[in-house]
C-alpha cells in the first residue's frame, strides 16, 4: 500500500493490498456519517419506524399551509436520515466489493427506501392537486416561506401531469421503457466479444470495452489500428439490432414527451432544470464557429506524430513522449492547494484539512471500486474516493477535479438548508473542471522544462476536444435523430450512419481520414440511451473556463460571485446560479471564451513542439 509521507520518503508499501491491510491514515473516517456499524443498524430501525408517519398526512395537503408544511418538514427529516444511511451504505461496500456484509446493508436501505418512497407517492400529485389559486393562497403563509421554491418547482409541472388514473398507466410502464437500454447494456457489456489483440511488448491481451481505450494510447500506431478495426467489426455485426435498440429508446423518449404534453423530447428533457432550448442550440454553433481550430489541432498533431494521413485512432495516444512525473499524496496536495490559491485562504484551509485529513479513501486496495468520485452529503463530511497512483500525472488533474466537487458539496450544505443544498447535474462539473482549469494554469506557469509545458498544454487541448467539441458532436446528432422521430422519418441502420458519419466530416475536417467503421461509434456510445444528458458536459466545461479566466483575471468581486455560486446549491435555477457567478449561459460567449483559449493552446503547442 502506498503510505502518505513525507516528500523525501518515496511512497513503496505493496500496490494492491487487502483490506484489513490499509493503513487506517489511508482511509476514509466515515465517523461523521456513523460512528459504527451498530449506529447505523439503530438508525436504520428508526427510519424504518418513521416510514408509517406519511400516512397522517395522505389526503390533508390543501386543508391548509400549516398541514402541507408540516408534510415537508416530515419529509426532508426523513430525506436526510436516509442519505445518511445511503451514503454510508454505499462508501463500505466501495471499500472492498467482496464484501458481503456491506452489500446486505445496501440491501437493508434499499428496501426500507422503496417502501418510503411507496408511502410518500402521494405527496407531489396530491400537491399538483391542489387548484392553483388555492396554492397561491398557501404559499402566502408564512410557515411555507422554507418551501415556496420547491412547491413552485413542483407547480410548473401541472401542466405536464396528467389525470391519476393516466398517471398510473405511465407507471406501469416504467420497468417496460427501460427495454431498450437494458438491450444495449447486456449486448454491449456482456454479449460482444471482441477478441484478443497483441499489444506493443508482444502481450496477448482481451480486447473489451474497457481495454480499447488502452490500446488506442499505444505508442504503436500498428497495434492502435488493429484494435480499432477489430473493435469495430463486432458492432459491424450486429448494427440492425443496436439500430433497432437506439430507435426503440428514442421512440420511447418521443412518445412520453408526447404524452406529458411537451413540444418535443428535447423540451422535456431541458425542462426540469428550466433550459431553453436556445442554450443546447447556442452551444452548437459557436462550436461551429471554432470548428476551423480543431481541424488545425489534427492537422497539427498529424505533423508533429510525423504521420501522412490522421485517423480517429491517432487522437487519443499522446503527441509527446508521456513525461516522468511522481507526486506523493502529500506533494499532490501541495500542488493542488497551492493552484487554488486563487480561491482565498478559506477555501484552501478547509480542503487542505479534508484531504490531509480522512476526507479521502486514497489508494487501490483489493476489491475496492475502480476510479474516482466525491460523495457530499448534508450532514456529514464530503467524502473522496480515489485510486492515486504517484507516477500518474493524471491523478493529481482527477484529485483536484474531486476536490472540486467534494468543496461545492461542503459550502452549498454548510450555506442552504436540506431541500436547497444538492446542486443540479447540470452545474456538477463547473466546480470540478474550474479546480482543473486553475490546476493546469499553475503547471504551465511552473513547468521544468519546455516537454513538462508542452504536456500540460496537450492534455488541456484533449480536455476541451474531448469535452466540449465531442460531446457537443453527440448533443447534436441527438438533436437530430430525435428530430427525425418526432417528424416521422425511419430511424434504420443506413439514416443512422449517414447522420453520424456527415457530422464526423464536419467536427473532424476535411484532412481527417473517416473509416468507414467509424459511424458504427453512434451505436456504442451509452448516453444516446439516455437523451440530451451529454450537452451537460460541454456546457460545464465551457463555465468553468469562461468563470476560471474571470477569477484569475478579476479581484474580490470577481471571487465572491464564484464562492456565491458554491454556496447556492439548488437555491436558484442552474442558469441564475451561473449567471451571479459571472457566466450567461443563454448567450454563446462562454463556449466561445473557451474555444478561444483551446486555439490559443493548439498555438503554443505548435511552438514549443
Amino acid at each position: 500500500m502506498y503510505m502518505s509521507s513525507d516528500h523525501s520518503i518515496p511512497e513503496s508499501k505493496p500496490s494492491n493490498p487487502k483490506r484489513s491491510e490499509v493503513p487506517v491514515n489511508d482511509t476514509w473516517d466515515l465517523t461523521s456519517l456513523f460512528e459504527s456499524d451498530a449506529a447505523w443498524m439503530l438508525a436504520l430501525a428508526e427510519f424504518e419506524k418513521e416510514i408509517a408517519g406519511f400516512k397522517q398526512f395522505s389526503g390533508r395537503l390543501g386543508e391548509s399551509a400549516q398541514v402541507l408544511a408540516a408534510c415537508l418538514d416530515f419529509d426532508v427529516k426523513l430525506d436526510r436520515l436516509g442519505e445518511r444511511l445511503g451514503t454510508y451504505a454505499f462508501l463500505k461496500t466501495t471499500e472492498d466489493q467482496s464484501n458481503s456484509d456491506y452489500q446486505g446493508l445496501v440491501a437493508r436501505y434499499q428496501n426500507l427506501a422503496t417502501k418510503a418512497g411507496q408511502a410518500a407517492s402521494f405527496v407531489r400529485p396530491e400537491i399538483l392537486s391542489i387548484p392553483q389559486d388555492r396554492m397561491e393562497t398557501l404559499l402566502a403563509e408564512p410557515c411555507l416561506q422554507p418551501y415556496k421554491l420547491v412547491l413552485e418547482r413542483i407547480n410548473r409541472f401541472r401542466k405536464h401531469t396528467l389525470s391519476q388514473p393516466e398517471e398510473n398507466l405511465l407507471a406501469m410502464q416504467g420497468e417496460m421503457a427501460q427495454t431498450a437500454s437494458k438491450a444495449f447494456r447486456q449486448l454491449n457489456d456482456a454479449d460482444l466479444k471482441f477478441g484478443v489483440v497483441t499489444n506493443e511488448n508482444g502481450q496477448a491481451i482481451e480486447l473489451t470495452n474497457a481495454s480499447f481505450s488502452s490500446f488506442l494510447l499505444s505508442p504503436n500506431r500498428d497495434v492502435r489500428k488493429r484494435a480499432f478495426h477489430q473493435y469495430y467489426q463486432q458492432f459491424a455485426a450486429h448494427e440492425n439490432t443496436l439500430s433497432a435498440t437506439l430507435a426503440g429508446s428514442i421512440h420511447g423518449e418521443a412518445y412520453y414527451a408526447k404524452a406529458r404534453n411537451y413540444e418535443s423530447a428535447r423540451a422535456s428533457s431541458l425542462f426540469a432544470d428550466n433550459v431553453p432550448e436556445s442554450v443546447y442550440d447556442n452551444l452548437i454553433s459557436a462550436v461551429h464557429k471554432h470548428l476551423p481550430a480543431v481541424h488545425r489541432y489534427f492537422d497539427m498533431r498529424k505533423r508533429k506524430m510525423g504521420l501522412t494521413d490522421i485517423h480517429h485512432y491517432d487522437t487519443y495516444v499522446p503527441i509527446l513522449a508521456a513525461q516522468q512525473a511522481h507526486h506523493t499524496w502529500d506533494q499532490a496536495i501541495d500542488v493542488v492547494i497551492q493552484s487554488l490559491s486563487p480561491l482565498g485562504a478559506e477555501y484552501c484551509q478547509v480542503l487542505e484539512n479534508g484531504l490531509r485529513g480522512r476526507w479521502c479513501d486514497r489508494y487501490p486496495n483489493q476489491g475496492k471500486q475502480s476510479g474516482a468520485f466525491s460523495c457530499g452529503t448534508y450532514d456529514a463530511d464530503p467524502y473522496i474516493l480515489m485510486n492515486y497512483k504517484p507516477s500518474v500525472l493524471n491523478d493529481v488533474f482527477t484529485l483536484t477535479h474531486e476536490a472540486g466537487h467534494s468543496m461545492h458539496s461542503y459550502y452549498s450544505a454548510a450555506n442552504q438548508p436540506f431541500q436547497y443544498y444538492n446542486y443540479t447535474i447540470f452545474v456538477a462539473e463547473v466546480a470540478s473542471t474550474f479546480n482543473e482549469q486553475l490546476l493546469a494554469h499553475h503547471m504551465i506557469q511552473h513547468a521544468n522544462s519546455k516537454e513538462e509545458k508542452a504536456a500540460i498544454i496537450n492534455h488541456e487541448i484533449d480536455s476541451i476536444r474531448a469535452t466540449v467539441v465531442r460531446q457537443t458532436m453527440f448533443a447534436e446528432f441527438e438533436k437530430i435523430t430525435h428530430a427525425m422521430a418526432e417528424s416521422g422519418e425511419p430511424l434504420t441502420v443506413a439514416s443512422f450512419k449517414d447522420v453520424y458519419g456527415k457530422l464526423l466530416s464536419q467536427y473532424f475536417g476535411p484532412e481527417f481520414v473517416i473509416d468507414e467503421q467509424l459511424a458504427l461509434e453512434c451505436f456504442r456510445i451509452p448516453h444516446f440511451y439516455r437523451g440530451f444528458y451529454v450537452y451537460k458536459y460541454a456546457t460545464g466545461l465551457s463555465a468553468a473556463i469562461a468563470l476560471s479566466r474571470r477569477v484569475l483575471e478579476g479581484g474580490a468581486t470577481e471571487l465572491s460571485d464564484y464562492l456565491g455560486f458554491l454556496k447556492g446549491g439548488c437555491s436558484k435555477d442552474p442558469l441564475d446560479l451561473l449567471r451571479g457567478a459571472g457566466v450567461d449561459m443563454t448567450k454563446p460567449e462562454p463556449v466561445e471564451t473557451a474555444l478561444i483559449q483551446f486555439g490559443k493552446l493548439v498555438d503554443q503547442l505548435d511552438e514549443l513542439i
